[in-house]
């Protein structure tokens, strides 16, 4: 097992099923995380279930906060950061030619723009230490496109680009940017999918299944250990087979 003690993780979107499952991986494996999420009363439900958790209410839309939340966080892990899980993000379809200047901006603005300024601000926290892993959740749909998500794949395929010129800068100094992309993953959000439209998604997955959000926590929990320190810049694909870069 990957060992993780005294190791300093911030997760973002920690109360969706994958934040859970990633939150309760790295909490086995020994590190000191602060868990965030919008949700008041889930991070205090996350709290209960995993006692050595902190939690820290925060929106990542409110980018002129962002540099404080991260000041913030890295107190409660005792003033220094090791590694940062940027999972949270929103969607809000809509096809096309019917899509509004504010459902593209917001989009992009909290997948994409806040994703950066999460990166930014833990990466100066990590020049400190000399180390550290940014690890970026995108999506299979950043890379194959979706119908009515063009500002929701932008941003995922923008984290993908932005992530490597991230490593670039950084790799001297000890710091490894990667991305995880998700297929897709058994959880609440498609628990509500038409059976029929799961059907078809399945049959086009290799694996023949869904994904399970520990999964994706598996992933997670490598790129966070020393067992991924020479790999930089890259994104692990995580999704049965259904998409092969």
């Amino acid at each position: 097992m990957n060992n993780l003690k005294n190791k300093n993780i911030i997760v973002t979107g920690a109360t969706g099923g994958i934040g859970n499952s990633i939150v309760e991986k790295l909490g086995m494996c020994g590190a000191n995380i602060v868990a965030s999420g919008t949700n008041e009363e889930k991070l205090e439900k996350l709290k209960s279930k995993f006692d050595d958790i902190k939690i820290l209410k925060f929106d990542i839309s409110l980018a002129d906060k962002i540099e404080s939340f991260i000041e913030d966080a890295t107190n409660l892990l005792g003033g220094s950061l090791d590694c940062i899980v940027n999972n949270a993000g929103i969607t809000q379809d809509n096809l096309g030619i019917r899509m509004n200047i504010e459902e593209w901006k917001k989009v992009i603005d909290v997948n994409l723009t806040s994703t950066f300024l999460m990166s930014k601000f833990s990466i100066k926290k990590m020049l400190k230490n000399k180390s550290g892993k940014v690890i970026n959740i995108t999506s299979i749909v950043g890379h194959t496109g979706n119908l009515g998500q063009a500002n929701y794949t932008a941003s995922k395929a923008g984290i993908v680009a932005m992530s490597k010129s991230l490593a670039i800068e950084y790799a001297k100094k000890n710091i490894n940017i990667n991305c995880i992309s998700p297929g897709f993953i058994k959880t609440a959000m498609t628990d509500k999918i038409d059976e029929k439209f799961k059907d078809m998604i399945i049959s086009k997955i290799p694996s023949a299944r869904l994904g399970e959000p520990k999964d994706i926590a598996n992933a997670v929990l490598f790129l966070a250990s020393d067992q991924s320190d020479y790999i930089n810049g890259e994104t692990l694909h995580v999704n049965g087979g259904m998409y092969m870069a």
